[in-house]
């Protein structure tokens, strides 16, 4: 069955008129720890003067601090007034971008420099959107073509299983990359009409397939695996499961070598696929210049192509390019990445706050935090500089979080009258004008504002007598009332979740992420840290437990005992 091959409506168009590559940088040449900047000093200041600092107090003498501090891009708004921030040191943070040369790490990220300096590798994930060529001039529409038409011709019923019955399910075997970035967006628009259903499994515990299986047809089941080097361990392990239990479920005249239409692979290593049983055909690439958590608007997103079709697919890109373009284009003052990035910077290094809870109020939005967890920790959890040194200054937050309003009764009680100050996000699409959207908006509203404004004794104490209490109960309650309040927080508002304001959100953190990694001087774009421990446990399957610590090997030993125990049952 022939399928006619396009590529993104507005991708030849936004890229026609993109200026030509000029030679790749090497982005270590020249570089200056920023705690060495001059403007460093000047911000330290700055902090030690509004550390303390009520922020209610910066809104009572400034009327226009919310038309200052606040941006629109994109159908985005973004509300930084809740801060703990001053014209003054905001003005410092834009010179420190400007001092580490951020203008020109943007003109580098978009133009091809090595920015993912200790592989030798450009960091292009922006061409997949059609915001700038790819390296080389590589025809970036080849990573579009076959997995389009693949999911054009699932969706229309054109793909069959074994039997001949079309194929209506497709699980998703991937990790990190490859799991996170499509199954957030897949939840956050599950809301749209699907003709085929999607999971998503990534854990190597036995329960997740397990569960996913439960119930399948297998004469209509497809398992993608997505894997670049196919060879993740996790996800062939569930491949390799996935492939068992279709020879075990599908009817007996089913030949094992028919067992591959229930397959297709997003991944570089054909070869492997091949040996595995799935065929060239049935294999999408992705280019090497995108890393794994950057992945979803690539053949990754191939679940997204197949549960929401082309058009949902390229409004997600849409929305991300005219986001890249603002920030390519857009003066540092004016430019929501970086003043998202600033603001995240400051938080961490100059006021000493170590986590940001992100708090999407929207159920599909409710892995949300999962996704930025590895986008901002594995990009920024990093402590060598571009020039081999330390860092001297702390990098990546802890990134943590859930979905409003279940968690306003679980961790925001911490929020309130916990020990710590805390930065969050609050994210929150506006919707329609119905009760209960409403409701959930005014929730997030509800909860930035008191958590900035807080209540102080007296007001506990009022509180208190106004319900009656005799004076000394109310001497001994009201202690109990006050929440100190001063939280800082940031609010995103979207007109809707929908595929373009989504795409837009996903590229608003990741230019975000960059603008702190540049100026901390780290590569964002490697994680040499995952591999020490997947290195150990390599080592540990072959049996390496008398090289381990005397913790490792003794509960290498007790797990030992414990199996011998229930196999023993």
């Amino acid at each position: 069955m022939a399928y006619n091959l396009g590529v993104p409506p507005g991708w030849r168009k936004a890229t026609r008129n993109l200026p030509a590559l000029s030679p790749p940088v090497i982005v270590t040449d020249t570089f200056t720890p920023p705690q060495r900047l001059p403007v460093w000093s000047s911000l330290e200041q700055h902090a030690a003067r509004l550390r303390a600092t009520r922020v209610r107090t910066l809104f009572d003498t400034d009327a226009g601090r919310f038309q200052r501090l606040s941006r629109s891009v994109c159908g985005l708004t973004v509300d930084f007034s809740k801060q703990r921030l001053d014209a003054a040191a905001l003005a410092d943070l834009l010179e420190l971008a400007s001092a580490a040369g951020l203008q020109d790490g943007i003109a580098g990220l978009f133009g091809a420099a090595q920015m993912n300096f200790t592989e030798g590798r450009a960091a292009l994930h922006m061409a997949l959107r059609g915001s700038c060529p790819a390296p080389g001039g590589e025809d970036v529409t080849r990573y579009f073509r076959e997995a389009r038409s693949f999911a054009r011709a699932l969706r229309e019923g054109g793909i069959k299983g074994a039997t001949g019955k079309s194929i209506n399910h497709v699980i998703n075997l991937g990790i990190g990359g490859s799991d996170l970035g499509p199954r957030m967006v897949f939840e956050a628009l599950a809301h749209t009409h699907r003709p085929v259903k999607v999971d998503f499994v990534a854990n190597i515990d036995p329960r997740d397939l397990d569960e996913a299986l439960a119930g399948v047809d297998p004469e209509r089941t497809l398992f993608i695996v997505s894997s670049k080097s196919f060879g993740t361990a996790e996800t062939l392990s569930n491949a390799t499961a996935a492939r068992a239990w279709l020879a075990s479920t599908l009817p007996a005249r089913v030949a094992d070598n028919a067992l591959a239409v229930h397959f297709a692979a997003v991944s570089n290593a054909t070869a492997s696929a091949a040996a595995f049983g799935i065929p060239p055909e049935r294999v999408f690439p992705l280019p090497e210049w995108v890393g794994g958590r950057y992945s979803v608007w690539s053949a990754i997103g191939l679940p997204l192509l197949i549960a929401f079709g082309e058009a949902g697919f390229d409004a997600f890109l849409a929305g991300g390019r005219d986001l890249d373009q603002h920030f390519l284009k857009a003066p540092l003052a004016d430019n929501l990445p970086v003043l998202m990035g600033l603001v995240g910077l400051w938080n961490t290094d100059f006021l000493g706050l170590e986590t940001l809870a992100v708090l999407p109020y929207a159920h599909g939005l409710r892995n949300f935090a999962m996704w930025l967890q590895q986008l901002e920790m594995e990009s920024n959890g990093k402590r060598t500089l571009r020039n081999g040194e330390a860092s001297a200054v702390q990098t990546s937050p802890v990134v943590w979080g859930g979905v409003g309003t279940v968690g306003q009764h679980a961790f925001h009680q911490l929020f309130y009258q916990g020990t710590r100050t805390i930065p969050m996000d609050f994210i929150v699409p506006v919707g329609d004008d119905d009760p209960r959207q409403r409701g959930l908006v005014d929730n997030a509203f509800a909860q930035a504002a008191a958590l900035m404004n807080g209540r102080d004794l007296a007001t506990a104490t009022a509180a208190l007598a106004a319900k009656g209490m005799t004076p000394d109960e109310v001497e001994r309650l009201a202690p109990h009332l006050v929440c100190p309040g001063n939280q800082p927080s940031t609010t995103i508002l979207l007109p809707q979740l929908d595929a373009y304001h989504l795409g837009a959100l996903l590229a608003l953190y990741e230019h975000k992420v960059f603008v702190q990694g540049w100026i901390w001087g780290i590569n964002s774009f490697d994680q040499y840290g995952v591999e020490l421990g997947k290195e150990m446990a390599r080592a540990l399957a072959q049996g390496g437990s008398a090289e381990c610590d005397a913790s490792t090997a003794g509960l290498m030993a007790a797990a030992a005992a414990i199996r011998a125990s229930n196999r023993a049952r």
